[in-house]
């Protein structure tokens, strides 16, 4: 707040007053000196490695990666598109009972360390499947991939980056979801890049999409 120039004269006379006061000898011996406080000891820092382990593992795995069907894998993921869907369910713009519950007890520091932490958490690959990807699949989803522009946002590693998720290596059951629900508009994005993208594509290309982007080896 700015001083007003009028004010400058009441001030002088408090701190006049009051330097008066503290002068006088009748207050100095009845004034005793205060004891000293002990200095305040600052709060521990928040250890959200070890929140995650406590309250996030059980569900996506210790190390980000968990068989658990439908749960995404966060190894490897950005902190800053994990902040963003940490966002997006504590004010229930995301529909996942679980977490949107959890997203809401979440203050913004929370947001913040859970998701810093996260993007710490190195890539895990996917297991080894039982038989190799199909040929004809895979190379039928690089050109869908290649023609809708696929790899222009996510990375030619599928690696994302910043707000651009990892695609490459997850789950394929959630990536046929999330490519169903950004295609239907029942998943909300922070930008309208997939939705506009998946305007146009067949709903039949999404199954090979979501299995070249899960069977996907980064070179």
């Amino acid at each position: 707040m700015a001083w007003r120039r009028d004010a400058v004269p009441a001030v002088l006379a408090s701190l006049a007053l009051l330097t008066m006061a503290a002068s006088s000898p009748a207050r100095a011996q009845a004034k005793k000196p205060a004891p000293a406080k002990p200095a305040a000891s600052a709060p521990a820092a928040t250890n959200y490695a070890e929140l995650f382990r406590t309250t996030c593992a059980a569900c996506h795995g210790p190390n980000g990666r968990s068989d658990m069907p439908g749960v995404p894998v966060l190894a490897g993921q950005p902190s800053l598109y994990t902040i963003t869907q940490l966002f997006l369910f504590r004010e229930g713009r995301r529909t996942n009972e679980a977490m949107v519950a959890l997203g809401k007890t979440m203050k913004d520091a929370d947001l913040r360390g859970f998701s810093d932490h996260i993007g710490t958490l190195p890539p895990v690959p996917a297991p080894a499947p039982a038989t190799p990807p199909d040929a004809a699949r895979m190379a039928r989803g690089l050109a869908l991939a290649q023609e809708h522009k696929c790899l222009f946002c996510h990375g030619a590693q599928l690696e994302g980056g910043q707000q651009v998720p990892r695609i490459g290596g997850q789950k394929q059951e959630y990536l046929l979801a999330t490519l169903k629900g950004f295609k239907t508009g029942e998943r909300p994005g922070y930008t309208r890049a997939m939705t506009e993208a998946l305007s146009q594509v067949p709903a039949a290309d999404l199954d090979v999409l979501a299995y070249w982007a899960a069977n996907f080896s980064a070179k």
